[in-house]
C-alpha cells in the first residue's frame, strides 16, 4: 500500500506524544523491512511548507530533527508538468488552493492508495481520485 502525506500530518507526527501524530508516525515506523520509501510518498513542496519555519527559527531544535527524520523516510516526488496539470484539474473540481491541489495531485500521480491529512475542510472524503484518510481514523 502506498501512502501519501499532507503537511499537517507530518507536522503532527514530528511532535512527540501528539495523539494524532503518533498514529501517523506509526505508518512510517512500522513499515516492513522489505518496504521502500516508495510506499510513503509526498510532494517535494512539503520541504518548504513544513521545514522552512523550523529551520529559520532553530535549525538545531528537536522539532527540526524530528521533521528531517520523517522526511528521510519519504519518497518526495516532483511537481512535474503532468502532475501540475492534474493539480489544476483537482483545484477546479474540488476548489483547492494551489499547494493543496499540488499535494493531492502528486499523491494521485504517484499511484498512492491513500492520502493522510487532517485538513477535513479542503480534503473531504468525497474526493474520488484517492482515499482520503484522517489521522483519527488510523489505528491507535
Amino acid at each position: 500500500m502506498i501512502t501519501a502525506f499532507d503537511a499537517d500530518a507530518l507536522i503532527y507526527a514530528a511532535v512527540d506524544g501528539h495523539p494524532l501524530g503518533t498514529r501517523v508516525a506509526r505508518l512510517l515506523d512500522e513499515r516492513p523491512a522489505e518496504s521502500s520509501a516508495a510506499d510513503a510518498v509526498g510532494s517535494v513542496l512539503l520541504l518548504t511548507e513544513v521545514l522552512a519555519k523550523p529551520l529559520r527559527d532553530d535549525p538545531d531544535s528537536d522539532e527540526t530533527a524530528a521533521l528531517v527524520s520523517l522526511f528521510s523516510r519519504l519518497d518526495l516526488r516532483p511537481l512535474d508538468a503532468p502532475a501540475a496539470r492534474l493539480a489544476l484539474a483537482l483545484a477546479v473540481a474540488y476548489g483547492l488552493r494551489a499547494a493543496d491541489a499540488a499535494h493531492l495531485a502528486t499523491a494521485v500521480a504517484a499511484g498512492a492508495d491513500r492520502f493522510v491529512t487532517n485538513n477535513r475542510k479542503d480534503f473531504p472524503q468525497s474526493i474520488t481520485e484517492i482515499d482520503i484518510v484522517y489521522p483519527d481514523e488510523l489505528p491507535g
